[in-house]
């Protein structure tokens, strides 16, 4: 079936990787296996989603295998979504009923979602290549959105990646840690929304709401 490139649905298309970036050869490889055996799915660089004018960007890592590489959209389709959806439901940073689907009706509000590598790596572990390779594209995305005010990273490889792409050079990675952004932006860190993490407690849902009430704090509003 006809796929649309990343560019086609992102609201920031000029940062987009091409639907065959050729960048990183590991993924190249496991996205033209998956091609292979799950036709169906999206198996491409997964592209932002959200409000092109947004005041906050949450940076994730990369897509999950049958999450965003399945469905084509950042945190849809598996168990991060589902705590990633309601937290910005709850906060009136998202409009709608989040089930899952990319076609599901939900509708970010002032916010932007980005993941630092945009091609599903194999293990859910990129390489520091793999990073460092798809952090032009990370970049781009931030030089588009000049209103943004805040952005939250999950997990320390997405939090390291925007250090670099914004230039701080005194960013420690910890769960709810702020790092002033040249330019007048905030940087703040979350654990990843992962299964792993909440199901093991190093990630709470009280402790990943605390985040985004620090950036609408941050915010003003």
């Amino acid at each position: 079936m006809p796929f649309a490139s990343p560019a086609d649905l992102s609201p920031i298309p000029q940062a987009e990787a091409p639907r065959d970036c050729p960048l990183c050869p590991r993924l190249v490889a496991l996205r033209r296996e998956l091609r292979g055996e799950h036709p169906g799915w999206w198996n491409a660089p997964v592209p932002a989603f959200g409000d092109s004018g947004a005041w906050l960007a949450v940076i994730g890592l990369a897509p999950g295998t049958k999450g965003a590489n399945r469905t084509g959209r950042a945190f849809t389709g598996d168990y991060s979504g589902e705590l990633f959806y309601s937290t910005l439901l709850k906060f009136g940073l998202a409009e709608g009923s989040y089930g899952g689907e990319p076609d599901d009706g939900v509708r970010l509000v002032g916010t932007i979602v980005v993941n630092a590598v945009r091609c599903l790596p194999p293990g859910n572990r990129p390489l520091p290549t793999e990073v460092a390779n798809c952090r032009n594209y990370l970049e781009a995305s931030f030089a588009m959105l000049p209103r943004v005010k805040v952005i939250i990273a999950l997990g320390q490889i997405a939090h390291a990646s925007c250090a670099k792409a914004l230039g701080v050079t005194n960013a420690k990675f910890a769960h709810g840690s702020e790092a002033a952004v040249p330019g007048g932006r905030v940087l703040l860190a979350s654990y990843h929304c992962s299964r792993q993490n909440t199901n093991t407690g190093k990630l709470t849902h009280d402790m990943f709401e605390q985040v985004f009430e620090r950036a609408l704090r941050l915010k003003g509003g």
